[in-house]
C-alpha cells in the first residue's frame, strides 16, 4: 500500500528521513524569499498543464486563483513555512493541497524541483539586477553631480600613491563613474544571456507533459527556452557570472571608498564628509570617521567570498543535477542584500560631501607634478624624449638642491642644466597650461571633461531606461 507524504520525493521509501537528514536537507529560512518567484513559475506551468490536457479550463482558473491568494497571503505575512516544509516547492504544494484537495497535487505533473529551483533563481536575479543597476546609477549620478561642480578644480593626480601630474578633480571622480558604467553594462549583458527559461527541462531529460515551454517562457518574460534540458538544470554559470559582476562592483566601490578614506583625512584634507554620513569615536570626542567608506570597503571581501564559494562548489560536479547546487542561492541572496545596503549609503555620502577646492589647488603642484611639462616642451622642440627626460630629471634635482619650484628656476640655472632649456619653458609651468595641454579625447582638459560628462549622462539615461523596461516577473 502506498504511503501519503508531504515530501515531494518519499514515495518509494518505507520510512521517513532521520532527524539529521531532515535538518541538513531543509533549506535555510532565507530561501523562502523565493516564494513569489516559485508562484510565478507555478502560474506559467498551470497553463502548460492546460495545454497538455491535464487541467481543464475551470481547473486552471481555480489553480491560478489559489496561487494568487497564496501569494497575497505570503506577502501579507498571513502564512509562513513550517519546519516540515523542506523547501519553497514543498511549502507551496502543501498549501495548494490544503486549499484545493486533490486538484492541488496535479500541479506537480511534468516538472521537477530541478527545473523549478533553476527557474526561481533566474527570475529572482533578473528582477534584482535591475534594482541593483538603479542603485548603481544613483551612485554614478552623485559622482557626476559632484564632477559637474569641479571641472575647473585642479588637484594632483596620483600614480603609486605618489603625486604625478595635475588634473581636474572632476576627471578623477569620473574615472570611478566610468568603471561603474561598465558594471551596469555587465549586468545588461548578463541579462541577455540569462533570459532563457529552464522550465520544461523537468528533472534533466525534458518533460513528457510540458512540451510547449516557449509559452510559459513568454509568460515569465524570458526571450526563449534553454536549448538543452541537461544544461538547463545543471548549469550555474549565470549565477557565477552574476556573483563575479557583484564582486567587481564591490571592488570598484571599495576603491572609491578607499579614496574617500584618504581624502577625508587630515593629511589630505580634500573633502569634508557631511555629519549624516560619518561617525564619531566612543573615546576620542574630536573624531569624524568615514565609516560608510570603511564598511563598504570591508563588504568587498564578502562579495568576493561568495563568488569563490560558488566556484568551488561547481568545480568537478558531473552532469546533470546534484544537490550541491542548492548552495547557489546562499551567495546570491547575501550579495544582493549586501549591495543594496552599501550602494545607497555610498551614494548619499558622495552626494553630500564638500570639496575643499583651495586645498586641492595648493597641493596640485607639490612634488614637482609639472615636471612632465618640461620634458614635453623639449620634445616638442625636437629634443629626443630620452634626452628630454634626463634633462628634466637634472632640473628637478637642481630645484630640490636650491629648495625652489620648477617655475622659479632662473634663466642662468636653466642654461647651466642644458642650453636648450630657455626661459620660455616657464610659460608651460602653470597648472592651467598643464591641464589645457591634455586636450585629447579622454584627457583632463576642462572642455574634454565636459564632453565626457555629457556622454556619460547620455549613457546613464539609456541604462536607466533598461532598469525600467523589464517585462518579466517583478515583486
Amino acid at each position: 500500500m502506498s504511503q501519503t507524504t508531504d515530501r515531494l520525493w518519499g514515495a518509494r521509501f518505507k520510512s521517513g528521513p532521520s532527524e539529521a537528514l531532515a535538518s541538513l536537507s531543509r533549506c535555510p529560512e532565507r530561501y523562502f524569499r523565493l516564494t513569489p518567484y516559485d508562484l510565478a513559475g507555478s502560474r506559467a506551468h498551470a497553463g502548460e498543464l492546460q495545454r497538455a490536457g491535464l487541467l481543464s479550463e475551470e481547473e486552471t482558473r481555480t489553480m491560478l486563483d489559489a496561487l494568487d491568494r497564496i501569494g497575497a497571503d505570503f506577502s501579507a505575512g498571513r502564512i509562513a513555512p513550517t519546519l516540515d516544509d523542506e523547501d519553497v516547492h514543498t511549502f507551496i504544494e502543501r498549501l495548494l493541497t490544503e486549499r484545493l484537495g486533490a486538484l492541488g497535487g496535479k500541479l506537480r505533473a511534468g516538472r521537477s524541483r530541478n527545473d523549478q529551483t533553476a527557474n526561481d533563481l533566474r527570475l529572482f536575479l533578473r528582477d534584482h539586477v535591475r534594482t541593483l543597476a538603479a542603485e548603481v546609477l544613483a551612485l554614478q549620478q552623485a559622482l557626476v553631480s559632484q564632477a559637474e561642480q569641479h571641472v575647473e578644480s585642479i588637484c594632483p593626480g596620483f600614480t603609486h600613491l605618489q603625486q604625478a601630474q595635475p588634473i581636474v578633480f572632476a576627471h578623477h571622480l569620473l574615472a570611478h563613474a566610468q568603471a561603474m558604467l561598465r558594471d551596469v553594462q555587465r549586468l545588461m549583458d548578463w541579462d541577455a544571456r540569462t533570459s532563457l527559461s529552464p522550465l520544461g527541462a523537468a528533472a534533466m531529460a525534458g518533460s513528457a507533459i510540458a512540451r510547449q515551454p516557449e509559452h510559459s517562457a513568454r509568460e515569465m518574460g524570458y526571450s526563449g527556452v534553454c536549448e538543452n534540458s541537461i544544461d538547463a538544470v545543471a548549469s550555474r554559470d549565470h549565477v557565477a557570472e552574476f556573483l563575479f559582476i557583484a564582486s567587481m562592483l564591490g571592488i570598484n566601490i571599495s576603491r572609491l571608498a578607499e579614496e574617500f578614506c584618504l581624502w577625508s583625512s587630515r593629511q589630505f584634507r580634500w573633502v569634508t564628509l557631511d555629519d549624516a554620513y560619518a561617525t564619531g569615536s566612543s573615546i576620542m570626542p574630536q573624531k569624524k570617521n568615514p565609516d560608510i567608506a570603511e564598511l563598504a570597503r570591508g563588504k568587498a571581501g564578502r562579495l568576493i567570498g561568495n563568488l569563490t564559494g560558488l566556484l568551488s562548489t561547481l568545480k568537478s560536479l558531473p552532469l546533470s543535477y546534484n544537490r550541491d547546487l542548492s548552495e547557489d542561492k546562499n551567495g546570491v541572496l547575501d550579495s544582493v542584500d549586501t549591495l543594496l545596503l552599501v550602494l545607497p549609503a555610498m551614494a548619499g555620502m558622495v552626494a553630500t560631501l564638500q570639496v575643499n577646492v583651495d586645498e586641492l589647488r595648493r597641493q596640485a603642484p607639490l612634488g614637482f607634478t609639472l615636471a612632465t611639462e618640461v620634458a614635453d616642451w623639449l620634445a616638442m622642440r625636437g629634443v629626443p624624449f630620452k634626452q628630454a627626460h634626463e634633462i628634466t630629471g637634472a632640473l628637478v634635482q637642481a630645484c630640490e638642491k636650491h629648495d625652489i619650484e620648477l617655475w622659479e628656476a632662473s634663466p642662468t640655472l636653466l642654461a647651466e642644466i642644458d642650453p636648450r632649456l630657455t626661459p620660455e619653458v616657464r610659460e608651460s609651468l602653470t597648472l592651467e597650461a598643464a591641464i589645457a595641454a591634455r586636450s585629447g579625447r579622454g584627457g583632463t582638459a576642462p572642455q574634454r571633461v565636459r564632453e565626457q560628462i555629457a556622454r556619460l549622462k547620455t549613457a546613464l539615461v539609456a541604462q536607466q531606461a533598461w532598469t525600467e523596461d523589464y517585462q518579466g516577473f517583478r515583486l
